[in-house]
């Protein structure tokens, strides 16, 4: 075509569009458009107005982000009852014979807009957003003004076979797109649906956290099947290749998967929770600071961290101190002297453990759970003394309850004159030289 030829061209296609443009027809269009968008941003309006999640940001409550989200997505009210209002001004400019083409370009044009929108309000990520932008738009735009169909016939014209792969340029870009677009949603799903799972205050922490990771993990497999199947390729085989794989894996992994199956029973019977203060069969203690699919933390109180498998919790015995009740009964020893009045050193014992205030005391409490002092024995030196009396949680740590009661009872014997007595030996000579 020489430029002569174009220039005919063009000057035709000018004459068709100002002849169209000061047709009744295209008047009569461009008003229904004109009154659909001002119907459009009445109605967006009156919604975002008496909408609560839409007239106000959230800024606390259940599924604060997701609430967050769909407040964000308020500026695509507009768009959306735009595109809807747009259709019914097609339906009736088809209706009254006046032809669609403006109608249609607009209604288009507000798609585009609310694709693009959604991309900035929705995507964080700046490489999903390139590819929605300059992937996802144009294929939108081709598929609105009718010319997707030759577009895609144009790009599968040049391809490479690898097997019984065809690889086209729609293909890849196929992949490209699709393949954002999944792993974009499973992100979003996998973000709600674990904000989901961890508000159920009804369910232990332990039992939430191990639905959230079995979810998150299914979700993030169904994602990889999809993309598979958009790729073309053959779940069958690929089905006999896991199945061997996944033999050759439980021979290998033996040890890991035990543990990540250990942990999922941990988890669902509740027997360990974080908190929890753990004493191992080899003597090893800890409180439990997080319960993970391989292995449980175990923060000592000398700042240390165990790292215990979690097989161990199903195949040896271990003690847990608080998983049922924080009360905990703990006892200490002293000796008095022989001569010691030992009914007014029980009394004086007692009132200085009652003082404590970590100490459990009332009279609403049990008889049993009372602090206590009484005779445990007769030893060399002195009548042994035992000191008894529960609290709510360990004694150890944060905690000093012990040696502030035998700090306590050694200054309160003392001040009464109760002599502590120590070892002593007593040597006779017989025969004098």
């Amino acid at each position: 075509m020489d430029l002569q030829s174009l220039y005919a061209s063009l000057n035709q296609w000018m004459d068709s569009f100002l002849l169209w443009i000061s047709s009744p027809a295209f008047y009569a269009q461009l008003s229904l458009a004109l009154v659909a968008l001002v119907l459009a941003g009445i109605f967006s309006r009156t919604l975002k107005k008496h909408a609560p999640i839409f007239r106000q940001a959230p800024e606390s409550g259940p599924l604060l982000a997701l609430r967050k989200k769909v407040h964000g997505l308020g500026d695509l009210v507009f768009y959306l009852f735009a595109i809807v209002a747009l259709s019914i001004a097609d339906e009736l400019s088809r209706l009254m014979q006046q032809g669609d083409g403006l109608t249609r370009v607009m209604q288009g044009l507000a798609i585009l807009f609310m694709l693009n929108a959604m991309v900035r309000k929705l995507v964080s990520s700046p490489l999903v957003a390139l590819v929605f932008k300059w992937g996802l738009l144009p294929i939108a735009a081709l598929h609105v003004f009718g010319l997707l169909n030759e577009t895609v016939a144009l790009l599968d014209r040049p391809s490479v076979s690898v097997g019984n792969i065809h690889i086209t340029v729609t293909g890849v870009f196929r992949v490209l797109i699709f393949g954002s677009l999944l792993f974009w949603l499973g992100r979003l799903s996998n973000n709600a649906g674990k904000q989901v799972i961890r508000s159920q205050e009804h369910i232990d922490l332990g039992t939430r956290e191990v639905f959230a990771k079995l979810f998150e993990v299914g979700l993030y497999m169904l994602v990889f099947i999809l993309l598979l199947q958009v790729m073309g390729v053959n779940l069958t085989a690929l089905a006999v290749f896991g199945g061997a794989l996944g033999v050759g894996l439980g021979f290998g992994l033996q040890s890991i998967a035990s543990n990540f199956i250990s942990g999922i029973i941990i988890l669902l019977d509740r027997s360990i929770a974080v908190g929890d203060y753990i004493e191992l069969e080899d003597g090893r203690s800890g409180t439990i600071r997080e319960l993970s699919m391989r292995y449980t933390l175990l923060e000592t109180f000398e700042g240390k961290d165990i790292m215990v498998p979690n097989e161990s919790f199903i195949t040896s015995s271990f003690v847990n101190w608080t998983h049922t009740d924080q009360r905990q009964r703990y006892s200490l020893n002293f000796s008095v002297a022989y001569d010691t009045d030992i009914r007014k050193c029980v009394e004086i014992v007692r009132e200085v453990v009652r003082s404590h205030e970590q100490v459990m005391s009332g009279d609403d409490l049990p008889f049993e759970q009372q602090p206590d002092c009484e005779i445990c024995g007769f030893g060399d030196s002195g009548v042994d003394m035992l000191v008894e009396w529960w609290m709510l949680g360990i004694d150890d740590g944060k905690n000093r309850v012990g040696g502030d009661l035998l700090l306590m009872i050694f200054e309160a014997l003392r001040d009464a004159g109760i002599v502590i007595p120590f070892p002593q030996r007593e040597v006779k000579i017989l025969q004098p030289q």
